[in-house]
């Protein structure tokens, strides 16, 4: 996936916007930490991901996930954005959108998407 392919996922979200976190360019939805993309290695950090998932995700897929020191006590895991395949990236970033936004917000996208 490119970085743009990225982008046109991740600003779908309803309410998602470019910002920066901790002085490094993010996304955020209501003024809340969404993702960002890592410029040292390029990959995204997706958040709502317990440490056991985590572990499943790495040891079944190690190219794509992974995840720093400094993320080892964060229920994350870091993608590789080279490899992620787009369809998980929204899957991923569905679960931190419904965690984030008031529950009016969920309720109006699902009866968009019909569900």
């Amino acid at each position: 996936m490119t970085r743009e392919e990225m982008r046109v996922i991740v600003l779908s979200f309803p309410g998602a916007e470019e910002g920066t976190s901790y002085g490094r360019p993010s996304f955020k939805v209501n003024g809340k930490f969404f993702t960002r993309l890592r410029a040292e290695d390029d990959s995204l950090v997706l958040m709502e991901v317990g440490f056991d998932e985590r572990e499943m995700l790495m040891e079944a897929d190690p190219g794509t996930f992974h995840f720093t020191a400094h993320y080892k006590d964060y229920p994350c895991v870091l993608a590789r954005l080279d490899s992620l395949h787009p369809g998980s990236l929204e899957a991923f970033l569905d679960r931190r959108w419904r965690k984030i936004v008031p529950r009016a917000a969920v309720k109006a996208r699902d009866a968009a998407k019909g569900g």
